[in-house]
């Protein structure tokens, strides 16, 4: 079964950007969209950012003009370019299946921490 691993997170100030890598160990290719999620303290996990196979995405509208996924088959890597990032921003970002596609076993997850 495909494993998720997350990476790129970190400590960052208020306004600044970070790029988070989600690889897998398996071929992505015939997952119909892949998403990130975040989770902040005391919070339920949300869903952030979608990409379909055909490279439409959507965002929340929370991060919507901040934020930008990608995914790259020759890698099975899944991207999430985050700017103008804001404290709001801190969470445990992860990657998955999106609407409509399996869910894979959870990865641990990147920290993000937006501080001053």
């Amino acid at each position: 079964q495909v494993q998720l691993v997350e990476s790129g997170g970190g400590l960052v100030q208020p306004g600044g950007s970070l790029r988070l890598s989600c690889a897998a160990s398996g071929s992505i290719f015939s997952i119909p969209s892949m998403g990130w999620y975040r989770q902040a303290p005391g919070k339920q996990r949300e869903l952030v950012a979608t990409i379909l196979s055909g490279g439409s995405t959507n965002y929340a509208d929370s991060v919507k003009g901040r934020f930008l996924i990608s995914r790259l088959y020759a890698k099975n890597t899944v991207y999430l370019e985050m700017n103008s990032l804001k404290p709001e921003d801190t969470a445990v970002y992860y990657c998955n299946g999106g609407p409509g596609s399996t869910i894979l076993p959870w990865g641990q997850g990147t920290q993000v921490t937006v501080s001053s």
